[in-house]
């Protein structure tokens, strides 16, 4: 409710209102023009040395717009954009052999194959919505905001009737955002490292299925983060055991002397949403007493 009291009125118009209220002024209006308000400028704020402010403000936006939604805890989804619907992907592998084009089968025939991490990874997000309370406090999912394992992680949550999150990057190739996301929870961002924050900020757990470059680079930094104790540690689940140890040899980096042998407790395996969210809610939940002591520390 609006607090119309006379002794609690503003005493300063707010920067809306005056925004609201600019009126043209003739000359000074146009092109080469400093008469804006700077927070009215787009040009000014648009200017190499502003880089600091809107580094800012692509930090509080977010941050501010999640405290109002009552957003405190989710459950991150990283995972391949390119990844396919199982329907979507059938209708390609249908439309390839149709073509005849050796090439076009067998990427399609790859797209089918893969679009069981879509499903596993809807089923997840439907897992977690339909059980918000699981770990103790309300909890939602989170994604990249993209298409593929994103798409899928918001895609169980909206069937399931609940709310989720998309935080996705301006790229010159990017798609719009999935049609699953909550709108008021549809963020989009300029700076990679601004959205990585903003992952690992309400994060209690990460769960990353199969992706490229852009899955890689989201599951090492939260990995060395957590060994570096720079975060506390929460559960990190890696989807696709035979995906994760065919593409990286843990073993070479402990007999290297690179990370050390417990480095490898770091993070879980998992095959399936069902067995994702068990490995989560058991940290959780005490069945994993050692890890619920190292949270409880902030290790």
């Amino acid at each position: 409710m609006t607090d119309t009291s006379p002794i609690r009125a503003r005493n300063f118009p707010s920067a809306q209102d005056e925004a609201k209220a600019v009126q043209p002024h003739g000359r000074y209006d146009g092109p080469g023009s400093s008469f804006r308000m700077a927070f009215t400028d787009t040009d000014f704020l648009l200017r190499e040395e502003l880089r600091p402010v809107r580094l800012q403000l692509e930090l509080l936006k977010p941050e501010l717009i999640q405290q109002e939604q009552g957003v405190d805890s989710t459950v991150v989804v990283f995972g391949s954009a390119r990844f396919k619907a199982p329907d979507v992907a059938a209708k390609m592998l249908e439309e390839a052999v149709a073509s005849g084009e050796a090439a076009a089968i067998r990427s399609a025939e790859r797209m089918v194959k893969n679009a069981q991490w879509y499903e596993e990874a809807r089923r997840f997000g439907e897992l977690v919505t339909r059980e918000p309370d699981a770990l103790g406090e309300p909890v939602i999912v989170a994604t990249g905001g993209g298409p593929g394992i994103m798409e899928a992680g918001n895609r169980g949550a909206y069937e399931a009737g609940g709310r989720s999150m998309g935080m996705s990057i301006f790229l010159p190739f990017e798609e719009a955002p999935n049609p699953y996301i909550t709108p008021e929870l549809c963020f989009r961002f300029h700076y990679f490292a601004i959205r990585k924050m903003h992952f690992l900020m309400r994060a209690v757990a990460l769960v990353s299925f199969p992706g490229g470059l852009g899955t890689l680079d989201e599951l090492f930094e939260v990995l060395t983060l957590t060994q570096t104790r720079k975060i506390r540690r929460r559960p990190i689940v890696l989807i696709g055991r035979d995906f994760w140890e065919r593409l990286i040899n843990f073993d070479v980096l402990v007999e290297h002397g690179v990370i050390s042998p417990e480095d490898k407790n770091l993070f879980h395996y998992a095959e399936t949403a069902e067995e994702a969210w068990g490995v989560i809610k058991a940290a959780y939940q005490g069945d994993n007493p050692a890890l619920v002591a190292r949270q409880m520390r902030g290790n």
